[in-house]
């Protein structure tokens, strides 16, 4: 049974695990994952206090879920790209696109890190990565190749969603900004 707050954006019936995962998500966008609790998701939904806890069991579960939806929709983000480059750009504009998730992703002390769901949407991402590494790198230590790709990509995301890099990017797409820079920085 749910209750109303009077709020419009109570939530009435259907999925709660994906309004309690919204309500998250909104919550980590403006305030960061500190501000969050289930408590406070429950009463943003107008449910119980015990509702979100039925679905996560507790925070670190309910920040496990975002991590797995985070790390899913990274590598269908990455699926088709079309070389490094472009798995680079793609990269950047996940994470303009999934503030939310990006900040709980790479997180650890978070979110419940050995969880298998978490565990296989995480590997699959890397896995999309590791590919467009190694079709566009001649090198027999793709490793590392991969490790300079993906720190120049997620160091650039973050300095982008940290607002660090406004005054550079100015009110250019930030993906096309990365294209420009890998462009400078690797000629081909």
């Amino acid at each position: 049974m749910t209750r109303s707050t009077g709020s419009r954006d109570a939530y009435h019936h259907g999925d709660l695990r994906r309004a309690v995962l919204t309500a998250a998500l909104d919550v980590i966008r403006t305030d960061g994952p500190a501000a969050l609790s289930l408590r406070g998701l429950a009463r943003r939904a107008g449910v119980s206090h015990a509702a979100p806890a039925h679905h996560f069991k507790d925070r670190a579960g309910l920040l496990t879920a975002i991590a797995t939806e985070g790390f899913d929709l990274l590598a269908s983000t990455l699926a088709d790209a079309a070389g490094l480059r472009d798995a680079g750009v793609r990269y950047v504009r996940f994470a303009t696109d999934h503030p939310a998730h990006f900040q709980v992703m790479f997180q650890p002390d978070l979110h419940h890190p050995t969880d298998p769901a978490l565990a296989e949407a995480k590997s699959r991402a890397g896995d999309r990565l590791r590919e467009a590494v190694a079709e566009a790198v001649d090198t027999d230590d793709a490793r590392l190749a991969g490790i300079a790709a993906w720190s120049l990509a997620h160091g650039f995301a973050t300095l982008f969603l940290t607002h660090n890099l406004t005054d550079p990017v100015g009110d250019r797409a930030p993906e096309d900004v990365f294209s420009s820079l890998t462009g400078l920085l690797f000629r081909t």
